[in-house]
Parts: C-alpha cells; structure tokens; sequence
C-alpha cells in the first residue's frame, strides 16, 4: 500500500511492504534534476557528435581535393602578407591610413583559380583608375563652374555614368568578362566624386585609394601565380578529357545492358549501371565549362598550354558531346522502357550493334588520346572510316530483316502446302509494335555515329588552331630507331676503314 508524507518541505513516496518496511523511491525534486542532467547530456553529446561529423566530413574533402585546401592557405598567406601594411607604421603612413582598403582588396578578388584571380584582379584596378580619373575630372569641372551649378553637375554626372554603366552589364560581352569592373566603376565613381564636394583634399583621397587597390592586386597575382598555381585552362582541358572517357563508358554499357553482353562489363571496378549514368556529367557541365573557359582567357601561357590557346573551341567540343549524351540519355530510355524487342530480333542485330558499338569506344577512346598529349592522330580517319562501315552493315542488317519479324501475308498463313514457301505460326509472328522499340535503338545508334563524328570534327579543328604535331606511331618509331642504328653502323665502319693522316 503506496501513502504519501511531508518531511521537511517535500514530498515523498512510500511503499508499505508486507514486511512492514518501507523505502523511499525518489523525490520529484531529484526527478527533475535527473532530467535536467539527461537532457544537458543529450545536448553537449549531440554537439560533440555533430562537431565531429562535420571535421570528419571536411577532412575527407580536403583529401579528395587538396586544391581546396591550397587555396585556402593561398587566402591566409595572402591577408598575412597584406596585413603588415597595417601593422608596420612605415608601410601604414606610406598609404595615408587606407591599408584597410587592401586587406578588402585581397579578400574580395581572390579567387580559386589564377583566371579568375586576375579576371577580378584586372577589372578592380581597371574599374578604379578610370573611375578616379573621370571622378576628378567632373569635381575639377563642377569646382569650376560655381558653388550654384556644383552639386548639379555631380549629381548630372553620377546619374549618367551609373545608368549608362549599369545598362551595359546587360550586353552579354561586357557581362562575361567586365561585370565586375562595371561594378567597381560605379562604386569608385560615385565615392570619390560625392565625398569630393565635402572634401578638400580629393586628390589625395583618389591616389589613397588607387594605390591600395595596387597594392592589393598585385599581392594576389604573385601569390596566385607562385605558390602551387591552379590553373583554369588545365582543368577545362581535363574536364572535357573526364567526359569524352565517360561518354565512351556510357555507350559501352547501354548496348551491352541492351543486348545482355556481359563482356562489356567485364574490366570495369564501377557497376554496370555507375557506367550508364555517366553521360549525366556531360549533360551537367555546360555552366561549369563556360565560367572556366572565360577564365582560361586571362590566364599567360603555362605547361602545355600557350598564351593564345584556342579556349573557345572546348566549348564546342563540350556543345558536341552533349549533342551525343542527348542520343545516349534516348537511348537509354528505350533500353528501360516496359516494350522491348522480341529475343529474335534481339539477336539477329545483336552481332552488328556490338561491333558498331566497339567501334564508338575505339573513336572516342583515340580522341581523349589525342587530348591528352595535345597531338594529331593517323588513326582517327581509319577508325571513322570503320565506324561508317559498321553503320553501313547496320542499315543492311536492318534491310535484311526476314520478313517473319515484320509479319507474313495471309497467303502465307492460308496456303502451308506450297512447295516454296515457309509455315510460320501465328504464335511466333511478332506484332508491328514490337518492332517499333529495335527500329527506334537502330535509328538512335545511327545518330550517336553521326554526332560522334561531330566530336571528332570539334577536336580536329582544335588541333588545327592549336597547331598539335602529329604523333608517331609504333612502326614510325621502329622504322626510325632502325634507321638510325644502321646509319650509326656504317659510320662506326666509314671511321674504322678511314686512313689515319
């Protein structure tokens, strides 16, 4: 039997016990207090948890991309360096004070890559010269024309420029490569021209700000340039090289998914499927090569790379490709969709679509060779020339279809006893909707092969503009080691057979 006491201002529980005993459970005051306890545990231990995760989550970042982590201590060494224009009381009265100017310099313009760096590098520096010198300009101007007209003509001058500016961030050129230094015009212009008419010293305030701006910009340069570069053009180069090998491994597993080849799938650590997908990556990366080729076009010349790369053509091997992923993601689709092609049929184009498929692997193969050592391949013609040829002996495969897979007439059907002509159950007759799904897989193989060659088109004039040496092949390399051996003979023996003077 449970009873409840007071004893000494609290409540208490007891249980009578057929022994006559009792024991005191817990107070309610303790209650609260161990909950209080569980729930602050609850928290600091999901706190810690969460803490951990999201270092453990950033280090496996830093791991997959040390460029990341790169450009961070770039950032850091960059606002160290800076900062001592603010520490150093020489440096800190060479600026008139304004250091502060250069430390938001550095942080605002440096960027990941060195194109994007010395885009916003150029366009500051750009934007705040001749936002200054017109700036001063238009105050010696107003200064000139009377306290009356002064502030008209200020105020005339920043609603013109800021307009006329601000319209030509719309103009697609401009927008591309000078948006950010339409924006710092504004903002200089309009600082230095409205702080003039309170200011006396404006001229000062204009060389202050234009040298802090130097300074800032040029730091970033050196530092973006020097220690470990990250260079937009190269990874533009690579990006496109990434999507060709994926494109290839896209075609190789939607036919071999298609016609149940399991050869296709063999040599690959990804699943059948992971293959499949990637041309997802090609239909996805339009927006990321375009910033980078924009960026690639500020870049000097580096590596393998010279100062004047045709960058402009990657986007259209980029636009090419994705012509191509467009074909594969149809493709693919059919290969899912509920009506199939009857086994038959399957199989009696099944020999054809696998080497026309092949023949696309080889191409796109020969091509990301081509871009990786930046030089003009003999093959390439020999392989398209194949590749034509496998979809030549497609459309014959397809001409020569029996006529049982599309339908026999009703003689065929009415007359079995006829010498010359073959009976054919109304079971194994396939329907006209069951052709539709091969002849559909057929057509879409005939436009990867055209658009293929598109690609290839798009990386021979590459190689044209960007003047690429045509690479030796293996019997050209023997030829010419043979070669040479033999002419290294004959003088060893002309020298041997020589008289001595």
């Amino acid at each position: 039997m449970a009873n409840a006491e007071r004893v000494s201002g609290k409540l208490e529980w007891r249980v009578n016990v057929p022994d006559g005993t009792s024991n005191v459970l817990v107070s309610e005051s303790d209650q609260l207090v161990n909950k209080a306890w569980l729930w602050l545990k609850g928290l600091l231990c999901g706190l810690v948890l969460k803490i951990w995760r999201f270092l453990y989550n950033a280090w496996n970042l830093g791991v997959a991309e040390p460029k990341k982590v790169i450009h961070g201590v770039k950032v850091g060494l960059s606002l160290l360096l800076v900062s001592f224009f603010y520490y150093m009381r020489p440096l800190y009265e060479g600026v008139g004070g304004n250091a502060m100017w250069a430390v938001m310099t550095v942080v605002v313009v440096f960027e990941s890559t060195v194109g994007a760096t010395l885009c916003k590098c150029i366009n500051r520096a750009t934007g705040t010269f001749l936002a200054g010198s017109l700036a001063l300009g238009v105050q010696w101007i107003a200064n000139k024309s009377g306290e009356t007209f002064e502030p008209i003509i200020i105020g005339i001058s920043v609603f013109l420029l800021a307009s006329a500016t601000t319209f030509s961030r719309f103009i697609p050129s401009v927008k591309t490569r000078f948006d950010y230094g339409a924006v710092i015009f504004i903002l200089t212009f309009s600082l230095v021209t409205v702080s003039g008419y309170r200011v006396d010293r404006l001229f000062e305030l204009a060389y202050q700000r234009l040298s802090t701006v130097a300074i800032g910009t040029s730091l970033c340069i050196f530092i973006t340039m020097v220690f470990c570069p990250i260079w937009a053009g190269s990874g533009l180069h690579d990006l496109i090289v990434c999507n060709l090998e994926k494109l290839a491994d896209s075609l190789d597993g939607c036919v071999g998914e298609c016609f149940k080849d399991d050869k296709a799938k063999l040599g690959n650590e990804e699943g059948p499927s992971k293959r499949m997908q990637g041309y997802k990556c090609v239909l996805n990366s339009k927006a990321t090569e375009e910033v980078m080729a924009n960026f690639a076009r500020w870049e000097p010349g580096h590596g393998r790379f010279n100062f004047r790369h045709p960058w402009k053509q990657y986007l259209k091997i980029g636009a090419s490709m994705r012509n191509c992923a467009y074909c594969i993601e149809a493709l693919n689709s059919c290969i899912n969709s509920e009506i199939q092609a009857p086994d038959c049929l399957k199989k009696h184009l099944s020999d054809v679509c696998m080497l026309l498929s092949t023949n696309f692997s080889e191409v796109l193969k020969e091509l990301v060779i081509i871009m990786n050592t930046l030089t003009k391949s003999s093959k390439i013609e020999l392989l398209i020339g194949e590749m034509n040829f496998a979809v030549q002996k497609l459309q014959d495969s397809l001409n020569s279809v029996p006529n049982s897979f599309i339908g026999p007439t009703v003689s065929t059907i009415q007359a079995p006893n006829e010498a010359n002509r073959e009976t054919i159950p109304k079971t194994a007759i396939p329907s006209l909707m069951d052709v539709f799904p091969m002849a559909s897989l057929v057509y879409l193989l005939i436009q990867i092969a055209a658009r293929i060659e598109g690609i290839a088109d798009a990386v021979d004039q590459l190689a044209g503009l960007a003047e690429f040496k045509l690479a030796m092949d293996e019997n050209s390399k023997q030829k010419k080691s043979t070669n040479k051996s033999t002419s290294d003979n004959q003088d060893h023996e002309t020298m041997k057979t020589s008289p001595k003077v």
